[in-house]
């Protein structure tokens, strides 16, 4: 059984990456990217569905493990009644080659280590053929167009699995290593283990060291962003909304979906982030990838891709691959592809403002994108949709949607009158204030004080708390404090914040899900912006407290079984933490800007 998703720490390249369990175990990796099929399954099953162990023999060692400082190298203090050892993982940055590596040294004492390797090709559905390569005992895994190579100590087969025992005493060291390649090409030669874990530590070093960061939560902004950044894409810029698919919101339920790809809003928000720190290259690099993926006819425009921009995801269920604890269908690719959702335009334009405001330049492909873009929107905008969170129900005008067309036209505004861009001003003018007066008018409770989820409903949804994140009202507007109050009233458990509340919502789905983490830290920007200040402190403390050893965060938490649940690590916890904290500093005088829409 896999073990509860906090357990697991990231390890990356920035191409893919793998999650390793306290217990030493590899229970998820694609390979040679993170939409690629998985070689090791057992997140979403059992040993049997694939997994790579490398730990001590002694079933009673205990485990510390941490990061090597500002990096994704992971270091796995290991000790037993005989002694003590290190492992340290890591995927090699750099190379141009899938690699994943496994260094044992020895600490104090005589250490006797077991790995156990079980490698199962495309979702668990291929067995490889295996053979040994050389005298070194190195193996070869084939099974269609996959290959692995392993190299370290000799191996012993087993049924459909392989072990090795070795001994590590103190100042010895032991390296496996994994590396992946297409089974029509060459077996890769064996590479220098300490140069690349060199070379890779001091990139992660120097990244996190151009991070600017202020304030008590610093040293969490670090780690976000480094998550942010290994959910990057090296070569194409799209950033991942999370490693992984198909972990549960709603244990032994069937909210599980593929998170492995590129969705506008998320790597939107992403942008905006990595340019309020300091990170413009990247930035730039996304909105390159922007440019590419949506390049074509405004109405084919998708609010997820695939990496290097595929549109082609549509969802299927898997049989090979029984589910987290059961929790079933696992899915790959994901129907939300061929959704409406109107606000994704406005997070695009909102992000790409903020990356003129910064001095990102516009090419001459840019800006009549933008325009084709608004041309769409125009045409459009009245439609109902399915809205931010993805609702498998009917479409309505969903408020959050309205407010980002709005958002949209604003930034349209603004080109022009900010930037001398050309267009259309007078008529954006018109239908920026036009939805304006629809949202106050029909997405508002005046008898409650609160705006509302979609027009004419009752209920409200955490997406309401990004109104005065894109200046649609101030954080303080009468309207908005009352809508906060209504949130605190229905929408809050145990401290937490539920996106909405699925038994009162037609999502197309059974009712039941957690606190959705990314609502808290937007309920804590919120606060922060109204003067709550200690409120947002408290929140944000309670927050902070909720990851991992490690520094990750999933998509939701268990408030009752006090676990982490759905896909991980989230690159949308991570994103609207760096805010949360942002938002704190400046309350607080310690940033003089807060954010940069």
């Amino acid at each position: 059984m896999p073990l509860n998703i906090e357990d697991y720490a990231l390890i990356g390249d920035s191409h893919s990456g793998a999650l390793v369990g306290r217990d030493g175990s590899i229970d998820w990796l694609c390979l040679p990217r993170f939409d690629s099929h998985s070689i090791f399954g057992a997140l979403l099953g059992g040993p049997e569905h694939g997994r790579w162990l490398v730990a001590p023999e002694d079933a009673e060692a205990s485990a510390v493990r941490e990061y090597d400082g500002d990096t994704f190298i992971l270091r796995t203090t290991w000790t037993c009644d005989s002694g003590s050892v290190e492992v340290l993982d890591l995927m090699p940055r750099g190379d141009g080659r899938s690699d994943v590596v496994r260094l044992v040294r020895g600490l104090h004492g005589t250490v006797t280590m077991h790995e156990d390797l079980r490698i199962r090709f495309s979702y668990a559905s291929t067995v490889p053929w295996v053979r040994r390569w050389d005298e070194a005992g190195t193996l070869v895994a084939i099974g269609g167009p996959d290959a692995l190579v392993r190299r370290g100590p000799s191996m012993q087969a087993g049924e459909r699995f392989h072990t090795s025992r070795f001994s590590v005493s103190e100042g010895q060291e032991v390296d496996i290593h994994l590396t992946w390649y297409p089974s029509h090409g060459e077996v890769p030669k064996q590479n220098d283990v300490h140069e690349a874990m060199r070379l890779s530590a001091t990139y992660w070093t120097d990244w996190a060291a151009r991070c600017r960061h202020e304030g008590v939560f610093s040293r969490e902004i670090v780690r976000s962003m480094l998550v942010l950044r290994a959910l990057t894409h090296e070569e194409t810029g799209g950033i991942v909304a999370a490693a992984t698919t198909s972990l549960p919101e709603n244990f032994g339920g069937s909210r599980n979906w593929d998170y492995r790809y590129v969705w506008l809003r998320d790597a939107a928000l992403s942008l905006e982030v990595l340019l309020s720190h300091g990170y413009e290259d990247e930035a730039q690099a996304w909105r390159n990838w922007l440019l590419r993926a949506v390049a074509g006819d405004p109405e084919e425009v998708q609010i997820l891709y695939g990496l290097s921009g595929e549109r082609d995801l549509d969802e299927r269920e898997l049989d090979t691959l029984p589910g987290y604890r059961g929790a079933s269908p696992v899915r790959v690719g994901n129907a939300a592809v061929s959704q409406f959702q109107a606000d994704v335009l406005g997070e695009v334009m909102v992000a790409l403002h903020a990356a003129r405001r910064t001095g990102v330049t516009e090419s001459k492909f840019s800006w009549p994108l933008q325009r084709a873009l608004l041309d769409f929107l125009e045409e459009n905008w009245q439609k109902k949709d399915q809205g931010i969170w993805e609702m498998r129900g009917p479409a309505r005008k969903f408020t959050h949607s309205r407010v980002m067309v709005w958002a949209a036209f604003d930034r349209a505004v603004r080109a022009v009158t900010d930037f001398g861009l050309d267009g259309p001003l007078d008529r954006w003018t018109k239908l920026r204030d036009a939805v304006r007066e629809e949202v106050e008018s029909e997405g508002f409770d005046r008898r409650r004080n609160t705006f509302v989820q979609y027009y004419g409903a009752s209920e409200v949804d955490a997406s309401l708390l990004v109104l005065p994140q894109v200046g649609f009202c101030a954080p303080d507007d009468p309207r908005m404090l009352g809508t906060v109050a209504a949130l605190e009233e229905d929408l809050m458990r145990d401290g937490l914040l539920l996106r909405y509340r699925t038994e009162q919502s037609d999502d197309g789905l059974d009712p039941g899900e957690h606190p959705f983490l990314a609502c808290s830290f937007w309920l804590v920007e919120q606060y922060a912006n109204s003067g709550r200040i200690d409120d947002a402190e408290t929140l944000m403390h309670k927050l902070v407290g909720l990851v991992n050893d490690v520094g990750l965060l999933s998509e939701e938490y268990d408030t009752q079984q006090q676990r982490h649940a759905g896909n991980t690590p989230q690159a949308f916890s991570h994103l609207t933490l760096v805010r949360a904290a942002d938002a704190i500093a400046v309350a607080r005088g310690h940033r003089t800007v807060s954010g940069i829409r």
